[in-house]
């Protein structure tokens, strides 16, 4: 049987990452990043890594869950594969590899073979990508898995979807088969029964602890909800105002339609307004591109299909905009979830017209959120008062 464990265990006095078992020189790399003390996670989940423990843990996103592994991966000295569902993701992985000094190589699809195979040469501790193209490589020949004593599935729960899921569970399975004493760390915002199952017997049955962290509530706490009310045809042109009225550091905005993506950016673009799109058909170059600009903060406004909702850690967001309600509530959840990370306060903005605001006030209630209505009244953002005059801030509508 596994061993399941619900942490709930005040986690306040932990002030430093030397308390949990991680070495000065680490804690250094750490510091200079500005980062001094452990989250929860990283406080339940690294001493038993460190012990050479199989786990599979739960937190919300934001809570830092990849230095959680990445800190004792690098300490050990076990040469380690990590799987992730996306190549954003497994970008911002490779990038927090190399934050703690340790040399990291990135293998995802989309990209040349050849000069990936070349990469290997040069024995990476840490091999990154999604499980498509390391099954490949294994396959080939070129990635020798006996070598690794450790693999990390990041957000398990997409890497075990039915389009992820064989090449996932075979690439277990074969360092199972060739290293029984290898380590599996498995992580994501949620997690499933059938998710625990499919990871206890691709490791044939070798105990598993997993660790459910209490939930932070942050869609609660850290994230003010604010509702906008717009018709179809003037919602880009509110959010152009919301974009002048609130002037966030970072702005990262939503629309489940592909083809609007582009229209949104075209016609900011056309006010003046510095902004970039990203969707499921951009090219990698140019995703990278543009990924880069909004994390450095050159670009303050990127529009972006769903494709971003899930697994894209970009520090410093201050504003999730979202131009329409996704079908699923998981989507608005992680949507809304790019902002009010590692410990910081957001802002998510639904503009809806009569509908979606029909539908977002059912959300509230299902989510237990509070939602602010508000308006736009000489260039500012502002809640409207009972008696209709948009003058003052005065109650609530």
């Amino acid at each position: 049987m596994d061993k399941i464990t619900d942490e709930k265990t005040d986690t306040k006095e932990i002030e430093s990452f030397g308390e949990i078992g991680i070495e000065d020189g680490l804690a250094e790399k750490l510091k200079a990043a500005g980062i001094t003390k452990p989250t929860a996670v990283q406080t339940q989940a690294i001493p038993k890594i460190l012990e050479g423990k199989s786990i599979l843990f739960q937190s919300e996103t934001g809570t830092g869950k990849t230095l959680a592994y990445l800190l004792p991966a690098v300490q050990r000295k076990e040469k380690t594969i990590v799987i992730s569902p996306t190549i954003e993701l497994s970008s911002q992985i490779k990038s927090q590899a190399q934050l703690l000094g340790t040399k990291a190589g990135l293998f995802v699809g989309g990209a040349p073979i050849k000069r990936q195979i070349e990469s290997l040469k040069e024995k990476p501790e840490i091999v990154i990508g999604g499980p498509a193209r390391i099954l490949e490589l294994y396959h080939l020949k070129k990635l020798k898995l006996g070598e690794y004593g450790m693999i990390i599935l990041d957000e398990v729960d997409r890497l075990l979807s039915p389009e992820l899921r064989d090449e996932t569970v075979a690439i277990v399975e074969s360092l199972n088969a060739i290293k029984k004493d290898s380590i599996l760390v498995a992580c994501s915002a949620t997690i499933s029964k059938s998710t625990e199952k499919i990871l206890r017997d691709a490791k044939n049955g070798t105990e598993i602890e997993t660790v459910f962290l209490p939930p932070e509530d942050v869609l609660r706490k850290r994230i003010s909800h604010i509702a906008v009310f717009a018709e179809r045809r003037e919602k880009i042109d509110t959010l152009r105002k919301i974009l002048a009225a609130e002037k966030p550091e970072k702005a990262l905005i939503f629309t489940s339609k592909i083809d609007q993506v582009a229209n949104i950016v075209v016609k900011l673009k056309y006010k003046n307004v510095e902004v970039e799109g990203l969707h499921a058909k951009t090219d990698k170059v140019t995703r990278k591109s543009i990924i880069d600009k909004f994390r450095s903060g050159k670009l303050k406004a990127l529009v972006t299909s769903d494709l971003a909702s899930r697994g894209l850690d970009i520090p410093n967001i201050t504003h999730i905009i979202q131009m329409d309600l996704p079908s699923n509530d998981d989507f608005f959840i992680h949507r809304a979830g790019r902002t009010a990370r590692a410990g910081k306060t957001g802002t998510n903005i639904v503009i809806g017209d009569e509908y979606e605001m029909r539908k977002f006030s059912a959300l509230e209630k299902k989510l237990k959120i509070f939602v602010t209505p508000k308006m736009l009244f000489k260039g500012k953002l502002i809640t409207p008062r009972e008696d209709g005059d948009g003058s003052g801030t005065g109650g609530q509508a």
